[in-house]
């Protein structure tokens, strides 16, 4: 593929369909972001533990930062490549094609008590086939809670009235028509046999969602029907957000793991056998070119950037505000923040974790408290790492994602995990991988960009070695449940 903002070349339009925004951009055949346009999108907390968006505006924010991006050099696109948030889940009319209630984010907990709720050996059986350990973020018990709303004798259901999924899963069926999910998207949903690749009849029973409401599997690169509101092209690519970026970091084998720094965080690298070590999950990256499945193992962090952005809400700074006070602060400053806002994830998936603020005293200050914040993402990044070596070392890291513009933030994290940090120059890895897998399969060269910006460790060992045990403690105290006291209802 070649092109430039100055040529007629071929444009692939890739779409990051995010928690917070939907970041578009004209990508040509050397990695350039032609154009890029953002359409911030809102979240809603009806109650605490609660996230929920509005699909319609989701939907609508893709037309609309597709119309802005495209302009004026609509003739040059070819294709589209579509990465999206993953776990988040709605339903809706197959017939009118309409929400029949809420989009549950990922970062939605209510399903809490069905987990618990679930036996032993049920749950047991849930990672043994899905690879994933049974928890709210994932897909399968918000679309169960969703059709217990609306559809609790699922006769609709079972009729085929109603349909289920994903974002990516909504966003083709709204586009092109199409009841689909792309295979590293259903992988999330807690629903996807690894081993077949194909929906489990069991899981289906066991969380009571009928088949009829399922879209079908399909691969990474699967062109679609043409999209008659995105200029009447076809996707040819459609991944997770954090896969997406984990192809955008030119990883294709084992042995290579990214960061991907957002409102949460995703580690993730490739697997050779399917082998997953303890406290991480085993997922789809991708599926491309005719080949199988090709095996992931993911840790989940609930909380990086989302601490950063109540932070700054409590402290009434702008993010960036934030991690330039943050830089004020000295490094032996002996506060700790778990934020534990929803449970921790990986590698501790603990739901009933609490958030903590450990070692401030009244001499506490703000930048104290933003230092904090930024170190909480690093450890969490960290404890991920530290369980991913068990399955091989890891040497070097590649980081994306917009907290990651930020040069203290990689530093800190080389100097906390003692290793090599990359951060490609590129700013939009999901973008830029979506780009890549959209332009190989409308036939074109893959789009390339390489130029990286390295960070090497330079801290004192000693002091990250007492800050890493200062971590684990604070940890420990937010997975200790609080004693019970008289009168509690």
């Amino acid at each position: 593929m070649n092109g430039s903002a100055g040529d007629a070349g071929p444009l692939v339009v890739a779409i990051d369909q995010g928690t917070s925004s939907t970041k578009v951009a004209c990508v040509d055949g050397v990695g350039r972001l032609v154009r890029e346009v953002s359409v911030p999108i809102g979240q809603q907390h009806p109650r605490p533990g609660w996230v929920e968006q509005d699909a319609i505006e989701i939907l609508d924010s893709v037309r609309t930062a597709v119309r802005e991006a495209s302009d004026g050099v609509e003739a040059r696109v070819v294709a589209l490549g579509l990465s999206s948030q993953r776990e988040s889940a709605l339903v809706w009319d197959r017939a009118t094609g309409q929400p029949v209630g809420p989009m549950l984010g990922w970062q939605d907990r209510r399903t809490a008590d069905e987990v618990a709720a679930v036996s032993e050996a049920d749950a047991g059986r849930v990672r043994e086939i899905t690879g994933l350990p049974l928890d709210p973020m994932f897909s399968a018990l918000k679309i169960a809670w969703l059709l217990d709303q609306v559809d609790p004798d699922r006769k609709r259901s079972r009729r085929g009235e109603l349909a289920v999924g994903t974002v990516d899963s909504w966003l083709l069926f709204a586009l092109t028509g199409e009841h689909r999910i792309e295979t590293g998207n259903a992988s999330r949903t807690q629903l996807l046999d690894l081993a077949t690749g194909n929906w489990s009849d069991e899981l289906v029973e066991l969380f009571g969602i009928p088949a009829a409401t399922l879209p079908q599997v399909r691969a990474s690169d699967a062109p679609s029907a043409p999209a008659p509101d995105l200029l009447g092209r076809a996707f040819t690519a459609v991944l997770g957000d954090s896969h997406a970026a984990l192809y955008g970091h030119g990883v294709r084998e084992p042995g290579a793991v990214k960061v991907t720094y957002g409102t949460g965080s995703s580690v993730m690298g490739l697997s050779a056998a399917g082998e997953v070590p303890s406290g991480l999950v085993g997922t789809i990256a991708w599926q491309v070119g005719g080949a199988a499945p090709q095996r992931a193992i993911e840790g989940n962090i609930l909380s990086t950037g989302a601490t950063l952005a109540w932070l700054s809400r409590l402290l009434g700074r702008e993010v960036d505000e934030l991690t330039a006070l943050a830089r004020t602060a000295p490094a032996d400053h002996g506060v700790m923040l778990v934020p534990a806002v929803a449970g921790l994830g990986a590698p501790y998936w603990d739901g009933s974790a609490r958030a903590v603020l450990h070692g401030f005293d009244l001499g506490t200050d703000a930048a104290v408290l933003a230092r904090a914040g930024v170190e909480s993402i690093v450890h969490q990044v960290e404890d991920v790492l530290s369980a991913a070596t068990k399955a091989a070392p890891i040497a070097t890291v590649r980081a994306d994602g917009a907290p990651a513009r930020d040069d203290s933030l990689m530093q800190l994290q080389a100097d906390v995990s003692g290793r090599e940090v990359l951060r490609p120059d590129a700013a939009a890895l999901s973008v830029l991988g979506a780009a890549e897998v959209a332009a190989v399969s409308a036939g074109l060269a893959p789009v390339r960009e390489d130029r990286t910006t390295r960070f090497t460790p330079q801290g004192d060992p000693t002091q990250t070695r007492a800050a890493r045990a200062a971590w684990h403690h604070a940890v420990g105290l937010a997975r200790t449940s609080p004693p019970r006291v008289e009168g509690d209802q």
